[in-house]
């Protein structure tokens, strides 16, 4: 026996005949819980509108901000890993990187390329954390090293977009060996007087902040994003006390004289391209 009873015709939806709602309509923002629709999301520069919170973004989105009319050449664009090691934990490395490949449609966790920035040349390495936590191994270093090769080459400023879980476990030494390679290349490009400017966001922590990341002439970061070493959990169970509160985020780093300036995503492009005219004059 039912409970209720419809006493009307007409006012019930057959199971066939229902609509689901459409896959990725929608957007919940992690921070406050507001929701808002993905096209709104998107043309907000994947900013909640109602706390500002920045969404995690890839190498499209960010190469879609800087370049002028999204206009850029790609470097190296088919770069991929090898497997000098033969490493295998809960899957084989080999198999990692394509699964990775086939998800992301990406061939490693970072991209470079040139281009104009509000009429000013520039080149950007960007990472994607889709691909393996935007870990750095030896096809990192080696696109950074031949991106800063390029820059030398062609007097041109340069730029990295940090969003890295650290060093690639499954590469070992050969991953560990790019903090020092790609530092190296980053005094040259300081011995000819080249800018380069390193953008922080969440999140950008282990080997890649213990190098490049925080070398720039300038460095700058997005609001409330993750920097550090280790994580906040590593430290406390290490030093056995609690945390600060804000620990690790960019505006912690900034007050503790580790940052030059936090920029909200919607004033990345006017901040770069009034940095460029300034090193340009």
């Amino acid at each position: 026996m039912s409970w209720f009873k419809r006493i009307k015709e007409g006012i019930t939806t057959s199971t066939k005949d229902k609509k689901e709602t459409p896959e990725g309509l929608w957007y919940k923002c992690p921070s406050c819980k507001a929701i808002i629709t993905s096209e709104d999301h998107a043309s907000n520069l994947f900013v909640c509108n109602s706390c500002e919170h920045h969404h995690k973004i890839g190498s499209d989105e960010y190469f879609e901000i800087f370049f002028d009319e999204n206009r850029f050449v790609e470097t190296l664009p088919n770069m991929r890993s090898a497997d000098p090691l033969e490493f295998s934990d809960t899957k084989k490395y080999t198999d990692r990187l394509q699964d990775s490949i086939k998800k992301t449609g990406l061939n490693d966790a970072i991209r470079t390329a040139f281009g104009k920035v509000n009429g000013n040349d520039l080149m950007i390495a960007c990472m994607d954390f889709s691909f393996i936590g935007g870990s750095m191994g030896s096809v990192m270093g080696e696109k950074i090293a031949r991106a800063i090769q390029y820059c030398l080459e062609h007097k041109m400023p340069f730029m990295i977009i940090s969003k890295s879980g650290g060093a690639r476990m499954m590469e070992a030494a050969f991953s560990l060996m790019q903090m020092a390679k790609t530092s190296v290349m980053l005094s040259q490009l300081s011995k000819e007087g080249i800018p380069y400017i390193s953008l922080l966001t969440d999140p950008t922590t282990g080997g890649v902040t213990a190098s490049f990341a925080m070398l720039g002439d300038l460095n700058i970061a997005e609001p409330n994003a993750l920097i550090g070493f280790a994580g906040p959990r590593v430290v406390k169970e290490t030093i056995g006390k609690d945390l600060p509160k804000g620990f690790q985020t960019s505006e912690f780093v900034l007050e503790h004289g580790f940052l030059d300036k936090i920029v909200h995503r919607k004033e990345l492009k006017q901040t770069v391209g009034n940095l460029l005219e300034m090193f340009k004059n």
